[in-house]
Parts: structure tokens; C-alpha cells; sequence
């Protein structure tokens, strides 16, 4: 299969001040494609590494992607390296690209510099791919096999992250017209409720178990849960059949912790889920300030199903707005069944939704109540009754209320689903 790695080069990545999109968007159009990302390194503004780390990622895979380091400026040294490592000796001018530099600078009404032009001259052994969006051309520069044991090649973007992403229909048409390539299949599970470490323990049989040339990876995130994705990299006739039966073995093990076979989110499901059925749901949210409502609003559409939210941070408004009594409160606290309870029938009633999902809690860092940092208690109130669970984390405040309001989601979605 053909591999690839992809280096990003820039001191301004390794020390944080900007954020390395392009290694994710290259990786999905690659992996489109039928090519296999072995690796993803970043280096910085340094000529000897960057030369290192490119020889290496030629030795051990056919292609390598290289994005930033191809500006007008001193720290744009990429270009110098890949003239050493393809034995050139001289630079040309590309006229295409010249001539893109040339259009993009006037129609801003700027002057074409020389430095400007000289974004346009490229070693003497590369071949070029124009950039349409910006002055920097892709250089790509092919090596045989006696150099690194396999014939390789190595495609030089501009790190600015659109003008990357403009030049990979051309890149992958490129790299399609050089490598016979096979295809990739991924299968994309959905679960929510069972920490990553549990979910490998509680799946191992079944992960032992599957075939050979499958591959699994858990990708836990703190709004979606943990999802599992399955991949099988080559041609393979029967990757879907197999997808669909190792994924029914799955559900049956799992449960309803699985909510999904595709990418998607605990909000989309819930709010697909109303629509089917008809029903509105409304929101009283304390320790999670609105990011319950704030999620199911995300989705196009939310207006179908969603009416409305108070955030009832203050006792006050607990009491006022809500008609939580100060008994519950006084009695119980805040942070308690029965003032999730309330809570959520309160929401309900003032709105007139079907479904009302309540968070009360302590996102921390400290405690209050005399409750644990990291308790929420969730209710749920329609015409079948109302319902609490309770709910336990330990985490810092924001990653607490990201998985008290997913919580609050997930305990929606089975509510209605078991109706």
C-alpha cells in the first residue's frame, strides 16, 4: 500500500502560536485517495532538521508532504533544503506561476516585488504544480529507487492553511497518476456512557477476535464519547459485509451505548429522534450555564424540536422562575435529585415541551454543598414522569460541564428511546 508522512515546518507551530490544521486535512484527502499516512511531524525553522526529517520520511514511505517554509521571507528555508536533497543546480523561473504572482498582487494593487518574484523560481529538478491561491508554487521533486530504495516523492505546499488545501485536487491527481493505489474503508461507531479504558476491557474478546487485516482505534472525545473506528487499508470485496457483522457483534455486547454508525453527535441523534417522533424538548440548565441548549441549537433545524432554556444559576431564579420550592432547596441543596427534578418540571411546564432535561452540579474547582467537585445530577420530566441519575467526574471545570451537558444529552437520548 502507499504511504505517506507529512512534516509541517515553522517555529510558529512549535511553540504554539498557531494551530497545525494542514496535517488533518492533508491525512483526510490522502486517506480519500487510498493512501495510508504513516506519520505526522512538525519541525521548525531549522535547515539541517528539516533536511533529516524529510530524508526519513522518504526512506520509509513513498511520499512525503512538506507544508510551510516557502515564503518571501528569511524563514522560509524549505526551498534551499529540497534544492540540496535533489542535486540541482540552478534555479528556473515558472512562468505559470509568475504570472499567477503577478495577477494577484495587482488586483490588490500592489507593487510585484523581487521577492515576489522569486517565489517563482524553483530548483532546477522539480517540477510544478501552479498555486492559484497564493504566490508560493507546489514544487514536487521525485526520487528513484536507488536513492532510498523505492521510487518517492516529495510534494512542497505553502502552509497557508486555504492555499494548502486549494492545491490537493491537483496534488492527488498527481500522485494518483504515479502510484497504483488501493482503497481504504473505515467504519465509524458511535458509543457513549463507558470510559475508553472500561470500553477496552469490556470489548477485548471482540477485538481479539477480529479479523487479521482490520484495524480498530478508540478516539475518545469529552462531547461525542468514545468512537471506535474500523479500517481495513487495500482492496478488500468484502469490507463492508465485514463492517456490518463485526458491528452487529458489537451492539450486541455494547448495548445501547452505541447511538451511532456514523460520524455524527449525541445533539444530532436527539434532535433526530424528537423529529421523528413529533416532540419538543425545552432545557434548565444551572452548573452547565446553557451549553445543553447551546448544543442542540447547533444543529440545523433545531427549531423543529427545541423551544427554549433557562439558565437558573442563582438560587433566585431556581425559585422564582422555575417554582423550585425553597424547601428542596434548603432541605436537599441545589445540587440534588429532587431539585433536578423540580427543575425540569419546571422548565416543562413553563414552555410546554413533551421532553425538559435538567443539569445541576459542581463543575469545581472547589466544593460547595458539602458536594463532590465533579457531581451532576440530571433530570428528565415529560408525560411518562421524571426521572434523575446521577453522574461522576474528575476533571477541571471546563471538561466537567462539556461532559455534564454530553451526559445530560446521552441520558436524553435513552430516555426516549426506551418509551
Amino acid at each position: 500500500m502507499t504511504t505517506a508522512s507529512i512534516c509541517t515546518i515553522g517555529d510558529e507551530i512549535l511553540i504554539g502560536q498557531i494551530v497545525d490544521t494542514n496535517s488533518a486535512m492533508i491525512s483526510r484527502e490522502l486517506g480519500k485517495a487510498g493512501v495510508r499516512v504513516s506519520e505526522m511531524l512538525s519541525v521548525g525553522d531549522d535547515g539541517r532538521e528539516i533536511s533529516r526529517v524529510i530524508e526519513e520520511g522518504l526512506r520509509k514511505n513513498d511520499i512525503v508532504i512538506v507544508t510551510g517554509g516557502l515564503g518571501p521571507t528569511k524563514d522560509d528555508i524549505t526551498k534551499s533544503v529540497l534544492y540540496r536533497l535533489s542535486g540541482s543546480t540552478g534555479y528556473v523561473t515558472d512562468d505559470r506561476q509568475l504570472e499567477i504572482i503577478h495577477d494577484l498582487l495587482t488586483s490588490r494593487g500592489l507593487d510585484v516585488l523581487e521577492t515576489n518574484r522569486r517565489q517563482a523560481e524553483v530548483p532546477d529538478r522539480c517540477s510544478v504544480i501552479p498555486n492559484r491561491l497564493g504566490t508560493a508554487p507546489v514544487m514536487v521533486m521525485r526520487f528513484p529507487e536507488e536513492k532510498y530504495g523505492h521510487t518517492a516523492t516529495v510534494y512542497s505546499l505553502p502552509g497557508v492553511p486555504f492555499e494548502a488545501a486549494g492545491a490537493m485536487k491537483d496534488i492527488i491527481s498527481d500522485i494518483r497518476s504515479a502510484y497504483s493505489l488501493s482503497e481504504i474503508h473505515h467504519k465509524t461507531i458511535m458509543t457513549y456512557g463507558i470510559a475508553e479504558s472500561a470500553l477496552s476491557e469490556k470489548i477485548a474478546g471482540w477485538e481479539s477476535a477480529l479479523p487479521s487485516y482490520v484495524r480498530l482505534a478508540y478516539l475518545p472525545d469529552p462531547l461525542k464519547g468514545v468512537t471506535l473506528r474500523l479500517s481495513v487499508y487495500g482492496a478488500s470485496d468484502d469490507a463492508e459485509t465485514v463492517f456490518s457483522t463485526e458491528t452487529e457483534k458489537l451492539k450486541k455486547i455494547l448495548g445501547d451505548a452505541v447511538y451511532a454508525e456514523n460520524e455524527t453527535t449525541l445533539q444530532q441523534v436527539v434532535g433526530e429522534l424528537l423529529r421523528k417522533k413529533g416532540m419538543t424538548i425545552s432545557t434548565a440548565e444551572s452548573c452547565t450555564g446553557g451549553l445543553v441548549a447551546s448544543l442542540l441549537t447547533s444543529v440545523p433545524g433545531a427549531s423543529d424540536y427545541f423551544l427554549g432554556s433557562v439558565v437558573s444559576y442563582a438560587y433566585s431564579v431556581k425559585e422564582n422562575v422555575l417554582g423550585v420550592s425553597p424547601d428542596i432547596i434548603g432541605g436537599y441543596g441545589a445540587v440534588s435529585p429532587e431539585c433536578a427534578a423540580a427543575m425540569a418540571d419546571g422548565v416543562r411546564r413553563l414552555t410546554g415541551s413533551d421532553f425538559a432535561v435538567s443539569t445541576t452540579g459542581n463543575a469545581g474547582p472547589a466544593a460547595s454543598e458539602n458536594k463532590d467537585v465533579g457531581l451532576v445530577w440530571v433530570g428528565i420530566s415529560s408525560e411518562y414522569g421524571t426521572q434523575t441519575m446521577d453522574f461522576h467526574f474528575h476533571n477541571d471545570r471546563i471538561r466537567n460541564r462539556e461532559r455534564f451537558a454530553a451526559s445530560a444529552l446521552d441520558a436524553v437520548r435513552k430516555f426516549i428511546l426506551h418509551q
